[in-house]
């Protein structure tokens, strides 16, 4: 088995086309990362539209390669083999990267593997901090949200997520009904850095109930109501109720977070894991409120705390490269039928959270 391999990465499950190259050897280097949003396309809609997106990553996707390529410094022939998202996401943007590469791969000869972009997150602690299996990973994002024991670099155990919205569609959501920009996110938590959480004790979806599952659109609801109700009283919203609003709706985030997390720490610590370890990841996880919370609970817990850096918590191909080749490790290899899914579960055990379609499980 080769001690150095070097893989280029693609990414476009959602509203970011993005490529990188990964060298992992003694330790695991970026040697490049290129991120090509699409906030700006997108603005005027509220989110993401899917048409918009699939165009702007089929029309893109190319550049970022041979950015990522010129930046750092190889050729195809340095590489070792090429991965990419092949789901769970946008199916029409899912689809624009699998093409790129399945035709590079067809030109060079080059291995090629199919990341679930789910993986890559998960996997993504082992890319920064070499972190040892087995660990417990919260993965909250704008689609997704689950507790996971990672196992290995394609074996996953799934003991909670969310049954409805996930933390970042009810940032989003927030954000929209409150007047403030996309990403709402971002939007939310500055506004939030200004208020007062106490003013609106919003609920605390499923803190009754057992287990380590998760509901926000409640939380969201229950946010709509409290806008509406200033809004009959005062004829609008001054900046000062807009700012309690995501102030209360970040407390009552954090705080869900925080006791389940709590709960599902418990579950993995009974496994009795050599290193114990919580890592959090997805675009959710640049909260600083969240990380902080976390950070306190697994100090409480004697658990170490990982946290990526801000530029690899959202979506990104330097993810997608370093679970390819931990993937082509253990002998895994796509070829020319690799399909685009726009659902694709990590644990393939597990019941569906929300539900399953025609096209499978949702998550």
């Amino acid at each position: 088995m080769q001690n150095s391999l070097t893989f280029l990465g693609i990414e476009s499950s959602c509203d970011d086309s993005a490529a990188a190259v990964v060298r992992v050897g003694e330790g695991a280097e970026i040697l490049s990362s290129v991120v090509e949003g699409q906030t700006a396309l997108h603005a005027a809609f509220g989110g993401v539209v899917p048409e918009i997106a699939a165009r702007a990553h089929a029309e893109r996707l190319d550049g970022c390669v041979a950015q990522a390529m010129a930046q750092a410094g190889v050729r195809f022939d340095d590489l070792d083999g090429i991965a990419v998202t092949s789901g769970p996401g946008l199916i029409g943007g899912v689809l624009s990267g699998v093409m790129l590469a399945k035709g590079l791969a067809a030109g060079t000869g080059l291995p090629l593997i199919g990341v679930n972009h789910l993986a890559g997150h998960a996997l993504t602690p082992r890319l920064t901090d070499n972190l040892a299996y087995p660990y417990l990973m919260l993965l909250v994002s704008g689609g997704h949200c689950q507790f996971l024991v990672v196992n290995g670099p394609m074996s996953f155990r799934r003991i909670g997520g969310t049954i409805d919205d996930a933390p970042g569609e009810a940032f989003d959501k927030t954000a929209k009904l409150l007047g403030l920009p996309q990403p709402g996110g971002p939007a939310v938590e500055s506004e939030a850095a200004l208020g007062d959480p106490a003013r609106f004790p919003l609920p605390r979806p499923l803190l009754d109930k057992p287990g380590c599952d998760m509901s926000f659109s409640g939380l969201k609801t229950a946010l709509l109501r409290a806008r509406d109700g200033i809004v009959a009283e005062k004829g609008g919203l001054t900046k000062a109720d807009r700012r309690d609003l995501c102030a209360g709706f970040q407390a009552a985030m954090v705080a869900v977070l925080e006791e389940k997390t709590r709960r599902a720490l418990k579950i993995y610590l009974e496994t009795a894991p050599p290193v114990p370890a919580l890592a959090v990841a997805g675009g959710v996880a640049a909260n600083a409120r969240i990380r902080a919370a976390l950070e306190t609970l697994c100090h409480a817990s004697s658990v170490t705390f990982v946290a990526p850096p801000l530029r690899l918590c959202t979506d990104n191909a330097a993810m997608i490269a370093y679970a390819g080749i931990e993937q082509f490790r253990l002998g895994h290899l796509d070829d020319a039928t690799l399909s685009a899914r726009p659902r694709w579960p990590l644990d393939q055990t597990a019941p569906s959270l929300i539900g399953s379609g025609k096209k499978g499980a949702k998550a």
